[in-house]
């Protein structure tokens, strides 16, 4: 991932920070819950499995991880609740891992002329839906790419001006119509201007409702339908972002939208703001989708590609 590489040092502190607040509430959980105690008992996993579903890791995740750290306990006869971290670290990177939630993407991508990247964003208002594209198009840009928005949400016109607001401070073109207008028509347009600009990436915003799910799933398809006209096989990922701070909440976004249209990748974003992190650890088990990015923070370059090892160590090290 060269210069992106998120083992970096300032990376790591971006990572620790952000995770800080979740860090703090589930430490101090933990603390309670083996209170008094010298070994791993029945009571303390009982307790154990109370602050994994109050630190919104789920419920199917968090027996999963409990029955993990039993078996671990038993077979090594005696363990005592000082080694509990690192024990909870080794598990859920393990649990990770066998489900194949692979680590985030890269901002490297190939570029190929005449045939860009395409990225269809969905989600929910209110998500950081829109901060999240300007902060990929930043970090696309930085590596060196040629990137091309589409403001294809028309029916929010604050969306609209959200999106050229973060096109200029990413230094892209944002390809527009007006309020109201077609979306699919507007994913054309941006596409026909990225091929004949020979653009690299190509990210397209799309409106954020829910409330009428056929309706979401027909505009949705119809978006990939016409952007398959310009640009075969687009779009190659169809990127869900969802809000870490809202907890359980994220989990019935994930649900529905998963419903609605085939969803490829995960951006879990505002884990600065919360003590809910955990909710990234039960997101990657249940829904098996990659989470390729988490956002920490307002500023454009706090945007970080998953690394679930890296997460988990910040998140229990």
């Amino acid at each position: 991932m060269g210069i992106f590489s998120f083992f970096s040092k300032e990376k790591k502190e971006v990572l620790d920070q952000g995770l800080s607040k979740t860090k703090q509430s589930v430490f101090s959980k933990i603390a309670r819950a083996i209170a008094g105690k010298s070994e791993i008992d029945d009571e303390v996993l009982d307790n154990l499995e109370e602050v994994l579903v109050t630190s919104d890791v789920g419920v199917e995740t968090t027996l999963k991880i409990i029955d993990r750290v039993q078996k671990r306990a038993s077979r090594d006869k005696f363990m005592n609740t000082n080694e509990l971290n690192k024990l909870l670290k080794d598990e859920i990177a393990q649990l990770l891992m066998e489900n194949n939630t692979e680590d985030g993407g890269s901002f490297d991508i190939p570029a190929t002329p005449g045939n860009p990247y395409v990225i269809m964003v969905v989600g929910v208002n209110g998500v950081g839906k829109t901060t999240t594209i300007g902060k990929l198009a930043h970090q696309y840009k930085k590596a060196g790419k040629k990137v091309y928005l589409g403001a294809a949400d028309t029916f929010r016109a604050a969306a609209v001006e959200q999106l050229v607001e973060w096109g200029h401070r990413a230094d892209v073109p944002v390809i527009k119509q007006g309020m109201g207008s077609d979306p699919a028509s507007v994913a054309y347009d941006t596409l026909s201007s990225a091929v004949a600009n020979n653009a690299d990436v190509v990210i397209i915003d799309t409106a954020g409702r829910l409330h009428n799910k056929v309706g979401l799933m027909n505009e949705l398809t119809k978006i990939k339908n016409v952007m398959q006209k310009v640009v075969p096989g687009a779009p190659n990922d169809v990127m869900l972002v969802l809000d870490g701070s809202t907890g359980q909440n994220a989990f019935e976004q994930a649900k529905q939208f998963t419903k609605a249209t085939e969803v490829t990748s995960l951006a879990i974003t505002k884990l600065d703001g919360t003590a809910k992190g955990g909710v990234v650890i039960g997101i990657s088990d249940q829904f098996k989708i990659p989470v390729k990015y988490i956002g920490l923070g307002e500023g454009i370059d706090h945007l970080q590609i998953f690394n679930r090892e890296e997460f988990v160590d910040s998140l229990f090290g």
